[in-house]
């Protein structure tokens, strides 16, 4: 489910992003929020986050934080969001991989079956909510291993028993494939690349079933504990986030606060193009300006034109007397640069080098 305000994205047309005449927290009922790297980053508030939040929530866009990170409960997730300051987050609020996989599980397993764990509480937690058992052990006779992202201190004995119930033919889950993590001091391995350590201990042979964005599982999960009619998807990845909301058919939004640098925004496939490009959550308060075709087929937005000549990216200013410093944004160039970039290779040809486009824009 959709909505377009002003020019949009016309349907089946992701070669550029989409503009809406009115501030996307009034064009859309839900926000669908990624936690890490869009509200918080190493357990600290992304800058302008906290009070984005609140200007939203009070003009009534109803907030949900959806997460790939199944390391804590909903109930820790919303005090911490409570500590940052975010008004009004309650459990009730935060959908998790966790949640998404335990009902996966549960839909293929009996009521009471005993599963594997390697992970954090929050799965544990989501398991028992749906009448499974977490045991500790491949000699506990599981009958599923499930792993999630278990924070910095996992024991590497807990790869070990996955590894030792998998390679017997038990049944493998994974909350999430997400490889990286961004934290405080940079960006780390995620609970994808923990998957990655038992899929070698087991010769690669096995396969987990995966719950988390950009899949099915998790939107499912999403629409049944929100019960959104008008979502817009935020995040900060373009191979969860934003691959999520196209899977699921619903417009999105991303920020570059996170994962994603504007070079990989630049270079994205079809499916992870998202709907709207913003710096921060600021995005969420503001109408997002439409990016026009020319006459000579160049892109423009704002104060910006973008172009291909030879394979290269060109950047320069619409209009004459703009500056970046002087009211020139430079999320509008990096909209029209999109639109070029996207359109090129739509086209069938390469992407075009973005080097000095970005340069110029100090990227």
């Amino acid at each position: 489910m959709t909505v377009r305000i002003g020019q949009g994205r016309r349907d089946g047309d992701r070669n550029r992003p989409g503009g809406s005449a009115v501030p996307l927290s009034e064009a859309y009922d839900t926000a669908l929020l990624d936690l890490d790297g869009v509200v918080y980053a190493g357990g600290e508030a992304v800058p302008h986050a906290v009070e984005s939040l609140g200007v939203a929530r009070a003009g009534g866009m109803h907030l949900a934080y959806v997460t790939n990170n199944a390391l804590r409960t909903p109930e820790e997730v919303a005090a911490h969001l409570t500590e940052l300051g975010v008004p009004g987050a309650e459990a009730g609020d935060v959908v998790t991989s966790a949640q998404a996989v335990a009902r996966l599980i549960a839909d293929d397993v009996p009521p009471g079956s005993r599963v594997l764990v390697v992970g954090g509480e929050g799965l544990r937690v989501a398991l028992r909510e749906r009448g499974l058992v977490p045991v500790e052990s491949a000699d506990d006779e599981p009958v599923a291993v499930v792993q999630g992202y278990g924070g910095p201190e996992l024991p590497w004995r807990r790869f070990a028993e996955a590894a030792y119930a998998v390679g017997r033919g038990v049944p493998w889950y994974a909350s999430n494939t997400d490889l990286t993590i961004p934290g405080a001091r940079g960006i780390g391995p995620g609970n994808g690349a923990a998957v990655e350590v038992v899929r070698i201990a087991t010769g690669g042979r096995a396969e987990p079933k995966v719950a988390g964005k950009p899949l099915p599982p998790m939107h499912r999960e999403t629409v049944l504990r929100t019960g959104a009619e008008r979502p817009l998807v935020v995040g900060d990845r373009l191979d969860t986030d934003i691959e999520g909301a196209f899977n699921g058919g619903v417009d999105s939004l991303l920020v570059l606060t996170g994962v994603t640098d504007v070079a990989q925004l630049l270079a994205a496939v079809p499916e992870h193009r998202p709907t709207y490009v913003a710096a921060d959550l600021r995005g969420l308060l503001v109408g997002q300006p439409e990016v026009v075709v020319d006459a000579d087929g160049g892109f423009g937005c704002g104060a910006w034109r973008a172009s291909v000549s030879a394979g290269e990216l060109v950047l320069e200013e619409a209009a004459a007397e703009a500056s970046v410093s002087g009211g020139a944004d430079p999320m509008d160039a990096v909209r029209a640069l999109c639109g070029a970039a996207w359109s090129a290779a739509d086209a069938g040809g390469a992407v075009p080098d973005a080097g000095k486009a970005l340069a110029r824009l100090g990227v």
